[in-house]
Formats: C-alpha cells, structure tokens, sequence
C-alpha cells in the first residue's frame, strides 16, 4: 500500500515535467500552440494536460518559473567564476544568455498572459544580485554611469528582455546575441567598447575550450 502511495505522485510528477517538457518545444516551434497541439504531440488527451494545468495561461506562468529558477542558478554559477565587477557583468551575461536562449520565446508569451510586475517579482532575486555587482563597480570606478546601481540593473534586465525579442524578430542572429548582449550591458555600465569586446570575446573562447561535462 504504502509503495503504490508513494509511486503514484512519482508518476504524476513524471508525466507533468513531460507534458513542460514538450510545451516548451512546441511553443519555440508555435508561440500561438493550443493545449490541444500540445496534448497531441504529448501522446496524451487534452484532459490530461489540463488535469495539471487549468489553462494555457497556466502553463506558460509555470513554465516562466522554470525559466527563473534556471537563469538565477546560472548567474550563480557565472558569479562564482569571476574577478572583477566587469568579470562578473561578462560572466553571468553570458552564463544567463546560453540558458535564457531556451525560455526567449517565453518572454513575449509570458507578457500577455503574466503581468509585466509579475515577470519582474520572479527576477528580484537575480535583480538584487545584480544591484550589488554594479554597485561594487561603480564605487571601484571599474564602471561609469550617471545612474545608481539598482537603474542600472533594472536597465540591464530590460535590455536583455529586448534582445531576446529582436532575436525571436529575426533582428539578431541566435548565434552571437550572448556575446552582443554581455558587450552591451558592458559598455552601458560605463565600460570601454573595445575593452567590452576583449572582455567578452576571451571568456567566449576559454567557454567553447571548456571540455564537456
């Protein structure tokens, strides 16, 4: 008894990171996806998909929070690596953007379903992460800029929103947005254009030399 117990919300569990799973997908190839397409290409009854989310809006607010949870630990990740404020800038971009590049899509499907104070509330946490960065570099003087730190990263969350748009627009190519992005907060936070691009462009290479796993 107690392992059919036990089992049952496993399998649950199972066929709910499924059916995200798939979403995800199907929206990057249709951001205009219907439950029903989703349920088809899920093997699985449009009931079954709203037995775990009760609607679209649903589904893409619990995607988004995925989405949150994998960039947070991300930026912790490019954080722990660096040196300096501007390290640190160039490290979490470019950490944030290889995972953010999955969820893009959801940036624009999470705005008209999510409010925009909704999409900010779940950043706070990487939002104050960034406030403390920028503030450090700009009482060292490593960044230059007439606005305080926590503009700044407000600035910085909004820039990278748009350029995960012009990338779903067809405006920037996939392949160079992380290296564009992490130059551009860069340089708006006060830092050399060309020293952005060294910057960004050494911790690019030393990444792709990085062994697998």
């Amino acid at each position: 008894m107690t392992a059919m117990t036990t089992g049952t919300p496993s399998r649950a569990d199972a066929n709910r990171r499924r059916i995200l799973d798939i979403a995800l997908a199907e929206l990057l190839r249709d951001p205009d996806a219907s439950m029903d397409q989703i349920a088809r290409a899920a093997g699985v009854v449009r009931r079954t998909v709203y037995g775990h989310f009760p609607s679209r809006e649903a589904l893409i607010s619990t995607l988004l929070d995925g989405a949150v949870e994998a960039v947070a630990a991300a930026y912790a990740e490019g954080r722990a690596g660096a040196g300096d404020p501007a390290e640190c800038v160039a490290r979490t971009t470019l950490a944030v953007w290889r995972v953010a590049d999955r969820y893009r899509i959801l940036v624009g499907l999470a705005q008209r379903s999510v409010t925009v104070q909704g999409i900010r509330d779940r950043f706070t946490p990487v939002r104050e992460a960034c406030v403390e960065v920028l503030r450090q570099g700009l009482e060292e003087g490593v960044f230059s800029s007439p606005l305080p730190a926590p503009a700044l990263a407000y600035m910085h969350e909004q820039m990278l929103f748009a350029l995960m748009e012009a990338v779903n627009d067809g405006l920037l190519a996939a392949a160079e947005a992380g290296s564009s992005a992490a130059v551009t907060l860069l340089s708006t936070a006060g830092v050399p254009v060309s020293r952005a691009t060294a910057l960004v462009a050494e911790l690019s290479d030393v990444t792709t030399a990085r062994p697998a796993g």
